[in-house]
């Protein structure tokens, strides 16, 4: 439930929601999305949280992280790490975990309701300590992927759960079908 004269916040964990949409099967529309929550309540601030691989030449979220920059996003976003795991396999590891935390308890004051778009169980004591200063909180996952994206933890925690797969219509794109030979 939302209010319109309620001052919110959005916390948007990158990589998470990029997973939950995916398993869903579609594409999230950042421009969509800032629309309707802004017509929700009063936006103050959208943060997006993803880790970069700085020696790629071309990172495939490096345009995404420039056009939110530019269409009123805050964009937080640090070195990813690479590291071979004991198999032998490539691995990337960029955790923002603090850096979203530290963002919403700094704003905590300064807002009504914070959206967290996430299914991490790591933010279940984020949620409730906003929850003991008087900040509503929502979480954005699904549960309707195999496995559910969300932690039961996180969604016991928050006021208000919102399934991804409803906002479908309202913030997603259709998912672009792989270039290459049709027959």
């Amino acid at each position: 439930m939302f209010y319109r004269d309620e001052r919110l916040a959005l916390f948007i964990d990158g990589a998470n929601l990029y997973a939950a949409a995916k398993s869903l099967g579609f594409d999230i529309d950042y421009k969509l999305m800032r629309q309707e929550f802004m017509r929700r309540g009063k936006l103050l601030r959208a943060f997006y949280y993803t880790a970069l691989l700085e020696n790629d030449e071309y990172s495939p979220i490096r345009p995404l992280v420039d056009w939110l920059h530019y269409n009123g996003y805050s964009m937080v976003t640090k070195p990813a790490k690479e590291f071979t795991d004991s198999q032998g396999r490539r691995k990337v590891k960029g955790n923002m975990d603090i850096e979203l935390t530290v963002d919403a308890m700094d704003l905590a004051p300064h807002v009504d309701h914070v959206v967290l778009f996430s299914g991490d169980g790591d933010f279940r004591p984020l949620v409730e300590s906003l929850q003991r200063q008087g900040v509503r909180v929502s979480v954005v996952s699904t549960i309707r992927s195999q496995p559910p994206m969300i932690a039961d933890e996180l969604r016991r925690q928050c006021d208000n759960f919102i399934e991804l797969e409803e906002l479908r219509d309202v913030i997603g794109r259709p998912t672009r079908e792989p270039q290459g030979d049709t027959e």
